[in-house]
């Protein structure tokens, strides 16, 4: 693959170790939550809601401070500080002796997970702006890839307990941090870097440049009810599948490394392609749509191979969130692509937020009374709910 600049690649792999770290421990949290918290799997499932809230907390404030932090001082010296970052919160994770360890854990890990922001600004410093859409679908695909090794070695690793994996995640965060800081070049020239302000530091401060830009606020809210949609995989799955099929943290973990073939193999070989056949909005579309049906299918299968297929259909919902960044980037000029980026993933975080408090309690009450998939039937709502909106209002000047 050929890449517009050499920092492309180095970018992309901070998000497939941040992926990685993620889906490396997906496999183990339900035991070690369990074990450490000494309680079933209903009352775990609440734990781990609240922690994936904390998590989303400190990056929702870390996500617009990094990303101005890049327009001020270059791309490059903050993806090393939260790569760095990354490989101790993860060696201090394998060692916690409560379950209140882990909460601290995930909070300094929600600084560190900031780096989409940041890698996001790369693509955008080097991409010409027609080819943005194609581009930022190497981020879904780095993600989809680390969701195939994650998850597979984080099942291998387990066979040596449940904290394992941290241990693996952290040497892997440092490896990276050291790599970066030989081989990384910096993409944000000198005359497109801006002062750092507070007063801009913040999710309304990284969106006020769009609201002078047309059309912005119905994309804004599509954006934001398919991140609150989509959460209900990092906030659900392993919980879900456990109560649903039984499954352990090997079966769970095979299943995320699938997650990861399919997404890697739509966002680097499909994305890029359709984004530039159909135009940004309509990919768009079709990304929203495929995803809103497929959580509804989700909530209805009765065997675990029904999974499988449907993770094929859903991975057409990775055209979504490339196609939304094209469409967002070419909003701002050259100064505020990290403040844009790191806004985005602020959202993110609030989504982060709202959306495992929501589908976890779900989920918990679903298996309460028999319907472990309830929770994906308010995601898919939520999905095809912006779908609505993007039909309805979205008519951003595109590739169409």
């Amino acid at each position: 693959m050929r890449f517009e600049h050499r920092a492309v690649p180095m970018a992309l792999a901070a998000v497939l170790i941040d992926t990685i770290g993620f889906g490396i421990v997906a496999p183990v949290f339900p035991a070690l939550l369990k074990s450490l918290g000494e309680t079933d799997i209903e009352h775990a499932t609440r734990i781990a809601g609240w922690m994936l809230v904390v998590y989303a907390a400190a990056q929702f404030f870390a996500g617009p401070v990094l990303g101005n932090l890049s327009d001020r001082f270059g791309r490059r010296p903050v993806l090393i500080a939260s790569m760095l970052s990354f490989g101790v919160d993860y060696a201090v994770m394998a060692l916690a002796p409560s379950v209140a360890w882990l909460f601290a854990g995930r909070a300094i890990a929600g600084v560190a997970g900031a780096v989409y922001g940041p890698a996001g600004s790369v693509i955008a410093d080097v991409t010409p702006p027609e080819k943005r859409g194609g581009t930022f679908a190497l981020i879904g695909a780095a993600f989809g890839l680390g969701f195939i090794i994650g998850p597979a070695l984080g099942g291998l690793f387990s066979l040596w307990g449940p904290r394992a994996p941290f241990v693996a995640a952290a040497v892997l965060a440092l490896v990276n941090a050291s790599v970066m800081l030989v081989a990384m070049p910096e993409t944000l020239s000198r005359e497109n870097r801006r002062p750092f302000r507070w007063r801009d530091a913040h999710v309304v401060g990284a969106f006020r440049p769009l609201f002078h830009a047309g059309n912005a606020a119905p994309l804004l809210l599509a954006v934001f009810l398919w991140q609150l949609a989509h959460m209900v995989y990092p906030a659900t799955w392993s919980f879900w599948a456990t109560a649903r099929f039984g499954w352990d943290a090997k079966a769970i973990g095979w299943s995320l490394a699938f997650v990861g073939l399919v997404s890697t193999i739509v966002q680097g070989g499909l994305t890029g392609r359709t984004i530039a056949k159909v135009g940004e909005r309509r990919a768009l579309l079709i990304g929203l749509i495929a995803g809103g049906l497929s959580f509804l299918a989700f909530a209805g299968v009765s065997e675990s191979w029904q999974v499988y297929v449907l993770f094929c259909t859903s991975a057409l919902s990775g055209f979504a969130m490339p196609a939304m960044q094209g469409l967002l980037s070419r909003m701002v000029d050259a100064t505020r692509q990290g403040q844009l980026q790191g806004g985005l993933g602020s959202m993110g975080s609030v989504a982060a937020i709202l959306s495992p408090l929501l589908l976890t309690q779900v989920l918990a009450w679903g298996i309460d009374h028999g319907f472990p998939g309830a929770a994906f039937v308010i995601a898919g709502v939520l999905g095809l709910m912006a779908a609505a909106i993007v039909v309805a209002r979205v008519r951003v000047v595109s590739a169409d």
